[in-house]
């Protein structure tokens, strides 16, 4: 593999992310991409990368090994976060190549047990251990990749540690209660961030998928999730990227005031519409990460770059994060 031209690819991707223009619209992802011919190549079962930092950083690394797609990302689940404030999860250790799931749902039985207090636990679960594996990343491959550090938004954490049921009732009884939660996650989510960039995280990436405009709809979003993003992407280090699924059209405009120097956006949208919109945000996006990356062709893989390439992203990424199950040899082909 020529090295000259994978540090040329990283430093024209960090070059795009902070701002300046570049001659090339690059392929790669702040998303999970991880597939199991690299795990296979590398000895790993995927259960074991979750908890074990080296493990982690090999298989993040695994992708760009096979393939030459020049991204590495931590951590390899959207429970990290969940976990620290008290979720049990379940690895999966009976299921190969699927992902982590959180045992029992509503840690919290209201929002109102979200303060600031509760969420002062930095030095539990796995954040120090996903710390360590984007420093092995950086020993490893960081003169060839970039490296992602993610993080969910607020509110798709808060749907994953509140009683969901109480949740929606104090959104239309006590709303403020539910603002006032996210803000506290969002304060959370933004030590964490900061934590990656710290070890060694090359851009942050918030994959905001429960709090998607195309989920709770665009009138709640504006409400409750919109807020809380800003204030993240606003405390979070630059560069930061907002991933959010969906047909998220009719709210580009809110989606491009949060403040994120990058939107990600998913194969629903229509990307010339959101180019129009997005003057002044990087536009990634938008192939679909299974009918298209982990069903298809190299040849059909090759036909929607051209399309995102035409549409006017800067960026070629995956809608969201890749089937594990993905060919390397589809992968190949976005890297054209």
């Amino acid at each position: 593999m020529n090295n000259i031209v994978q540090v040329n690819m990283r430093e024209k991707i960090l070059n795009l992310l902070s701002g300046k223009k570049i001659n090339v619209q690059p392929a790669f992802s702040g998303l999970i991409h991880i597939t199991a011919e690299g795990l296979q190549k590398e000895g790993l079962a995927f259960h074991e990368t979750h908890t074990d930092a080296h493990k982690m950083a090999k298989s993040a690394a695994s992708t760009f090994k096979l393939s030459g797609l020049p991204s590495a990302v931590v951590p390899l689940d959207m429970y990290v976060e969940a976990e620290a404030l008290g979720a049990e999860i379940n690895f999966r250790a009976d299921r190969e190549f699927e992902f982590p799931q959180v045992m029992k749902a509503g840690l919290f039985g209201s929002a109102k047990e979200i303060t600031e207090e509760t969420t002062n636990v930095l030095n539990k679960g796995r954040i120090k251990l996903v710390c360590d594996a984007i420093k092995f990343l950086k020993e490893d491959v960081g003169n060839d990749v970039v490296i992602g550090g993610m993080i969910p938004g607020p509110y798709t954490l808060l749907l994953l540690i509140v009683d969901v049921r109480n949740m929606f009732i104090e959104m239309k009884k006590e709303p403020q209660a539910v603002k006032d939660a996210l803000f506290h996650l969002s304060s959370f989510l933004v030590k964490i961030g900061a934590a990656y960039k710290n070890a060694g995280a090359d851009f942050i990436t918030i994959h905001d998928m429960g709090g998607s405009p195309a989920f709770i709809g665009p009138s709640k979003y504006e409400q409750f999730a919109f807020p809380a993003e800003k204030f993240l992407i606003e405390k979070l280090p630059q560069p930061r990227v907002l991933s959010v699924c969906g047909n998220v059209t009719s709210s580009l405009h809110l989606l491009a005031q949060t403040g994120a120097d990058a939107l990600s956006l998913d194969q629903t949208v229509d990307l010339v519409a959101a180019r129009l919109i997005l003057k002044d945000t990087l536009l990634f996006g938008n192939l679909d990460p299974v009918e298209t990356l982990y069903q298809g062709d190299p040849v059909q893989v090759a036909e929607s770059v051209i399309r995102a390439k035409e549409a006017g992203v800067d960026a070629i990424w995956p809608g969201c994060d890749l089937v594990i199950r993905t060919p390397i040899q589809n992968i190949n082909a976005l890297i054209v």
